[in-house]
């Protein structure tokens, strides 16, 4: 999730820059990185790789609707333009959040979220470019999910399922305005461009950790099975974190697994959240996610920064090094 904070950054590297920590380029033995990865704020970050390149898209910034970033390792990063500088005719610019691209028909398809003029909700945008690195555009009248009556809808995920379809997850925004908040899932059709067949309520928060809220969506498939990744508590503070649950298929039904989150706050990170799982050639997983330094909890700058951890698997249920800015090994390329 990301409200009033976001986008805030004061203090920037210039667009084109490579952004690591002092930490990562100064003091760290060959082949090893230091969290974070991204010092500057990088709220809600989303990856995507398209050949040899990981393309990083986050919530506004620096006064970019949509920031982004390339990468070669999930490690040293470039700033980029902005891949979203023009918003739907339905959108008002400020709160433009949590954008994720996902391939489809031979283009490159993004979901973002923006305030909509109609309904004064937080709703789901869709926008498409022939490049991964944008520009992308948005030419809808209207937002592509909106659930105005209970609250809006954010965090969108787009994912191909293990039956080779594409499928939309989301969560309605309902902790904005005293409703019950779920995550979601329905089905894309093949080339993005709609939605098919009813929406299915996969989560809500009932784990005393959660506070009053799930969000950020993240469905990942591992060895044919449906694991989902979502945050939950409130994003500016300690308590947010990252939990899972899993799911029979990709439309449910899900169980919550997460009596404690998968990943917590840590004496290096705080409310580490909205994370984005990457599996590389080799088979190994590694988790993105922003958090805050932890005497900078809400602050504007540094705001939440990027973080990588690598994932791994205990008799189908995933495991996550607690953040840590110890020297680790960087991902096999």
């Amino acid at each position: 999730m990301a409200v009033g904070l976001t986008g805030c950054s004061t203090t920037r590297p210039d667009a084109g820059a490579s952004t690591t920590t002092k930490e990562a380029t100064a003091t760290s033995p060959p082949d090893t990185y230091v969290n974070p990865v991204l010092a500057d704020d990088t709220p809600d970050p989303w990856v995507l790789r398209v050949g040899g390149t990981f393309h990083l898209y986050a919530t506004q910034g620096g006064g970019a609707n949509v920031q982004a970033a390339t990468s070669p390792d999930l490690v040293h990063w470039t700033k980029g333009t902005d891949a979203l500088p023009q918003l739907g005719a339905w959108a008002q610019a400020g709160s433009t959040w949590a954008p994720e691209v996902v391939r489809a028909a031979g283009a490159f398809v993004m979901f973002y979220v923006a305030h909509d003029s109609r309904s004064g909700k937080q709703c789901i945008g869709r926008a498409t470019a022939a490049d991964a690195a944008g520009p992308f555009r948005d030419k809808a009248a209207r937002p592509f999910v909106c659930q105005p009556s209970i609250g809006g809808s954010i965090d969108p995920d787009a994912v191909r399922g293990a039956d080779g379809k594409l499928y939309l997850y989301w969560k309605n925004d309902g902790n904005c305005c005293g409703e019950p908040v779920h995550l979601w899932g329905q089905q894309l059709s093949a080339d993005g461009e709609r939605l098919t067949g009813p929406a299915a309520a996969l989560l809500t928060n009932t784990k005393a950790w959660q506070g009053n809220l799930v969000e950020a969506p993240e469905m990942l498939v591992h060895d044919g099975a449906y694991v989902l990744l979502y945050s939950a508590n409130s994003y500016a503070s300690a308590g947010y974190a990252i939990g899972w649950a899993s799911c029979v298929g990709p439309l449910g039904p899900c169980t919550d697994q997460s009596d404690r989150p998968l990943v917590a706050t840590s004496t290096v990170a705080a409310g580490p959240g909205h994370c984005t799982p990457v599996t590389l050639a080799d088979g190994s997983t590694w988790l993105l996610f922003h958090a805050w330094p932890p005497d900078g909890i809400g602050t504007t700058y540094p705001g939440r920064q990027l973080w990588l951890e690598p994932l791994t698997w205990d008799s189908g249920r995933p495991v996550v090094t607690q953040p840590t800015d110890s020297p680790q090994r960087v991902p096999p390329n």
